[in-house]
C-alpha cells in the first residue's frame, strides 16, 4: 500500500460517545499503521491540544485537527487559528434567549468555537441564527453540539494539513461517524463511516462498516487495505 494520510474522528470512532473511553486496540492498529510509513492525523471536534496530546501518547502522527477545522497544533505552541470565536459566543448569547436551556457543556478550553449540551432541538437552533443573520453554523457531532464560525470545518481545516505534505485529495482516506466528518467524506478518495453512524452519515461515504466505534475502526482498516491492494 503507498503511503496515505488517515484523517481519523475521535469520539464515536475511536472512543465511545458515553464515557470517552480510546479504544485500545483501535489505537495500536493506527499506530502500526504510522510504523507501516503512514500518518495518522486526528480530525476532530474536541480541542486541538487534546487531540495533540492524544497523537502524543499514542504514537501517530504529532500534528492536529481541532474544534471541527477551528485550529490545527501541530506542537506544545505552534496553533494556527481558522475560526473566530467572538462571533460564537455572541451567537450563543442570543440563542439562550431563544432556547432558555440551551448551555455550554464543560470541556477542555476552546480558542474558536463554543461547545453546547445535547439537550435542544438542533433543527430550531440553526434556523434561530440563520434567521437573525449571526455567521456561525450550528453542527452535531453526537458528543456535543458546536458553534462554529461560517466556513469552517473538518475539510477545511485538514487543507492545512494537506499543504504541510503536499498532499493531494487521492493521498486522503477518512474515517468518522458524525455530520462532522461529512465535509471530510467528500474531501477524501476514500472514506469510512462507523456502523454508528446515522444513515445520511453513511451515504457519504465509500464504505460503511458495521462495527461500531473501535471495532468499526479495526473493521474498516481491514476492508481499506483489501480495497488498496487491488486497485495497485
Amino acid at each position: 500500500m503507498r503511503p496515505k494520510i488517515f484523517a481519523v474522528d475521535i469520539d464515536g470512532t475511536i472512543t465511545d460517545n458515553k464515557g470517552g473511553r480510546v479504544d485500545l486496540d483501535a489505537l495500536a492498529a493506527l499506530r502500526y499503521l504510522v510504523k507501516l510509513g503512514h500518518k495518522v492525523i486526528y480530525v476532530t471536534g474536541r480541542s486541538s491540544v487534546e487531540a495533540y496530546v492524544l497523537s502524543v501518547f499514542g504514537g501517530t502522527t504529532r500534528i492536529a485537527v481541532g474544534e471541527n477545522g477551528g485550529i490545527i497544533t501541530s506542537g506544545p505552541a505552534e496553533h494556527k487559528l481558522i475560526g473566530n470565536k467572538q462571533e460564537c459566543i455572541r451567537a450563543f448569547e442570543f440563542l439562550k434567549t431563544k432556547i432558555p436551556e440551551t448551555i455550554e457543556k464543560p470541556v477542555f478550553p476552546r480558542i474558536t468555537e463554543v461547545v453546547l449540551e445535547r439537550n435542544f432541538d438542533i433543527l430550531l437552533g440553526k434556523k434561530i441564527l440563520s434567521e437573525n443573520s449571526f455567521d456561525v453554523q450550528l453542527s452535531d457531532s453526537m458528543y456535543a453540539y458546536h458553534i462554529n464560525s461560517n466556513g469552517v470545518n473538518k475539510a477545511n481545516g485538514f487543507l492545512e494539513v494537506m499543504k504541510m505534505f503536499s498532499a493531494t485529495k487521492q493521498d486522503v482516506i477518512a474515517i468518522g461517524d458524525s455530520e462532522t466528518d461529512v465535509p471530510l467524506f467528500k474531501l477524501a478518495a476514500m472514506s469510512v463511516a462507523m456502523g454508528n453512524a446515522s444513515e445520511k452519515v453513511k451515504s457519504h461515504a465509500t464504505i460503511a462498516v458495521q462495527g461500531h466505534e473501535g471495532d468499526g475502526v479495526i473493521e474498516a482498516l481491514e476492508k481499506i487495505e483489501l480495497k488498496l491492494l487491488v486497485k495497485e
